[in-house]
């Protein structure tokens, strides 16, 4: 121990001191880079560099509950107070995507990666590679409305391809993005854009293993306090907090039940056995997703481009039929123009129309906005809408032989007849854009002729010479007047219509016959519009994908629960925050060859704070948890005592902020001293632990699930001694969080006074100054 006349060396070097403009709530390093988010109580986004650079600031608009950086820390997650989780792009903050799996607030979110490194090729050789891009250019985008700026609208900058570039990243290792709300729902996301499953901890039958007896639980009133997948994907650990009832006791008596911290163990190992069929499955609905979003924009520009174009049309030629009832004619505007097409005198209300209300200019501004609007039309069909159909249909057929190999791919739900109907309604939908596009053609055509017999028209009143005009064909004409003047063929096929279009009957029987060639069973859709059709295969997606979803979740199941310590009664209303972290580390004692050495090829580590008016007799305590996962790894009772577990007493006058596990075997903790239960005195320190020289016990499981385990050690509690550790003093009242990064060996700490103290946590003890 240092005496006073000996100076005491500082552990930890103080690198910045900066205020925050508001009080931070959430903070996370990013694994990758020196890079720190923060969410402030006002729920904006801060990210900054190590230095304490600015990059950028974001508001959801939305209250933020929760944030996780992606593996690869090129996009992060937030959860939002609605049940919205956003992913935004590192470089500038952009949205890269929404997800709606809740419907309350997203409390916890975890983003894994496969930790698996496989020497043995021969253990591999089911990796997916996406062939697509063998036989097609890049994805199309979705369009931008014309006229309006990037970034007006939510459709996407041509010139931006951040998402492309995130979307194909993604792919290069397996990764799952949990999440989980304050009801209790549980989602996966591979990827993080392809839900794939959902639990509740209120429906899950929980089981007690070591009950002498085979019996289950439930959880009630219960919310989620954290979630942790494992590094290789077969756990997820869930810390709630709840009552925890036997199945058997009847409702009334459940009342009874104790509220408390517990903590449940998920099997997940669907993920990690299945992982090659769930990419393949994953990156194919993904991608297919996104081109249906590209279809979805391109008939909403398409229809709202077309109705403008029609609009001006019928603006401008209205006013004849008002001319002609303003002069006591009997007639329609088509029956006048077709009397000026077959040569008849020009009646007043043409005339006028003609020469002075459209005029020459009026009917090339006419003609302008109604052709353009139909060349654009096609453009986005060519450019945007057909490619979209294009990659659907191939990556649907890419589908269809792995619906097909029942061994591997059945498990996982991807039916058959659901993929094929799904095909066949892609192929479809191609047929119908070719159609479309045969009477947007005709239909543009149509117009142009139009327009050019009415500029010679106008010339010929005017008594001018008209050599220099387009040629016109007189049959189109009357065409025109008779089925196109008053409606609209383009329309119909942009929008949902109740009315079924009348193909007609030679057409209708061709296509009968042709069914029996195979290929195709659906012979109604010369009846149904272009989104009639594109509905119905979003639709038949949505099916054949929810097939998956629905069967992954049925296989996710609790394995274990681990009661830590009891809660006041006074809580069991309410959400119950505590300091809690959970994290895997690599076992160097075992060797990764199966998939039976490899679900054990991590230790977990979970720490948590005890409360101070908690009801049980290890309040103001830090317990430390390892191998829960392992629990159920031996096959008797007796051997099956892995659990091990420390208690920490926090030292007198110091209650902990918030903690977090740092690098193998180290614990960082968060102290405040305070000289009363509630008044605080304005210091704080921050320590580290070096768990694997704690005295770890091994926990014997009960039976019982009113059974406190940790309660077991309270005979045993280790006192922490401030001298003792590796202590840094902190010249302020500190709050959550605690924000440590193991990548960088950095912790920063925020003060209540709106400030933030970045420390480097690694450097030796001997080469730190005292940098206050």
């Amino acid at each position: 121990m240092e005496t006073d006349e000996t100076p005491r060396v500082l552990p930890f070097q103080l690198q910045f001191d900066k205020p925050v403009a508001s009080q931070i709530k959430i903070a996370e390093w990013n694994p990758e880079k020196d890079l720190l988010a923060m969410v402030t109580e006002d729920s904006k986004i801060l990210l900054h560099r190590f230095n304490w650079q600015r990059l950028w600031t974001i508001f959801p608009g939305r209250c933020i509950t929760s944030l996780c950086w992606r593996p690869d820390g090129k996009a992060i997650a937030v959860g939002l107070e609605d049940g919205t989780i956003s992913l935004h792009d590192v470089e500038n903050g952009k949205l890269l995507r929404s997800l709606k799996s809740h419907t309350v607030a997203v409390v916890s979110l975890n983003w894994e990666e496969d930790g698996q490194v496989i020497k043995d090729d021969s253990v591999n050789n089911s990796t997916y590679e996406d062939r697509t891009s063998r036989f097609f250019p890049p994805a199309p985008r979705v369009p931008r409305m014309p006229g309006l700026a990037p970034g007006d609208t939510g459709f996407m900058d041509d010139s931006d391809d951040s998402f492309r570039e995130l979307s194909n990243s993604s792919y290069q290792r397996f990764n799952i993005l949990c999440s989980g709300d304050k009801d209790g729902s549980i989602c996966f996301s591979i990827f993080g854009i392809f839900p794939i499953g959902k639990i509740n901890i209120h429906n899950l039958s929980i089981p007690t293993p070591y009950a002498t007896e085979p019996a289950t639980c439930r959880l009630s009133h219960a919310s989620i306090s954290k979630i942790a997948l494992s590094k290789d994907l077969c756990h997820l650990i869930v810390m709630c907090s709840g009552e925890l009832n036997h199945d058997e006791v009847e409702s009334a008596e459940r009342q009874l039940g104790v509220h408390g911290c517990h903590c449940l163990l998920l099997d997940t190992s669907i993920f990690w056995k299945r992982k090659n069929e769930l990419h393949q499955v994953a990156q194919q609905a993904s991608n297919i997703e996104d081109l249906i979003e590209v279809i979805r924009s391109s008939l909403s520009v398409m229809s709202k481009q077309w109705s403008d174009a029609t609009h001006t049309f019928r603006e401008k030629f209205d006013s004849l039929s008002s001319l002609i009832i303003d002069h006591g004619l009997d007639s329609s505007p088509q029956e006048e123009f077709l009397s000026l097409l077959g040569g008849a005198r020009t009646s007043p209300p043409v005339h006028q129309f003609l020469v002075n209300s459209l005029g020459e200019s009026g009917v090339k501004r006419v003609s302008k906005v109604v052709c353009g609007a139909g060349k654009e039309l096609q453009h986005v069909v060519l450019d945007h809408l057909q490619p979209a159909a294009e990659i659907i249909g191939f990556r649907m057929g890419e589908l269809r032989g792995p619906s097909r190999w029942r061994t591997r791919f059945q498990g996982l739900g991807l039916d058959e007849t659901l993929i094929n109907n799904a095909t066949e309604k892609s192929g479809i939908l191609l047929v119908q854009v070719e159609r479309f596009m045969r009477v947007l053609s005709s239909v543009v055509q149509q117009f142009s002729n139009f327009f050019n017999w009415l500029l010679k028209c106008i010339k010929l009143l005017n008594q001018e010479p008209s050599d220099q005009l387009l040629p016109y064909n007189s049959e189109l004409v009357v065409i025109f007047l008779k089925f196109l003047y008053d409606q609209d063929p383009v329309k119909p096929f942009l929008e949902l219509s109740e009315v079924d279009i009348e193909p007609d009957m030679e057409t209708l029987q061709r296509v009968k016959e042709l069914v029996h060639f195979g290929g195709f069973s659906d012979c109604d859709f010369l009846r149904r519009t272009l989104a009639e059709e594109f509905k119905q295969m979003e639709s038949s997606f949505k099916e054949a994908f929810l097939m998956p979803f629905t069967t992954i979740s049925r296989k996710m199941l609790c394995k274990d629960v681990l009661p830590l310590f009891a809660l006041p009664s006074s809580s069991a209303s309410v959400s119950v925050s505590v300091p809690i972290s959970v994290t895997y580390y690599k076992d160097a004692s075992t060797s990764v060859s199966s998939y039976q050495t490899h679900e054990h090829g991590f230790i977990d580590y979970i720490s948590f704070q005890i409360p101070g008016d908690s009801s049980s007799n290890i309040a103001n305590c830090i317990g430390i948890s390892r191998r829960f996962m392992h629990s159920l790894s031996n096959s008797s009772i007796e051997e099956s005592a892995s659990l091990e577990a420390v208690l920490l007493s926090v030292p007198d006058g110091y209650h902990c902020v918030d903690l977090s596990l740092y690098k193998e075997g180290q614990i960082v903790l968060l102290l405040n001293e305070t000289t009363s239960a509630s008044e605080c005195s304005g210091e704080s320190c921050m320590m580290i632990v070096q768990a694997d020289d704690l005295p770890f016990v091994s926990i014997p499981r009960s039976g019982f699930i009113n059974t406190w385990n940790l309660d077991q050690l309270k005979d045993s509690v280790m006192h922490l001694r401030l001298e003792n550790e590796k202590l840094r003093n902190i010249p302020h009242s500190v709050v959550a969080p605690l924000a440590v990064s193991a990548s960088r060996g950095v912790a920063c700490v925020f003060a209540a006074r709106k400030r933030a103290l970045v420390y480097i946590l690694d450097e030796d003890e001997d080469d730190v100054s005292d940098s206050e």
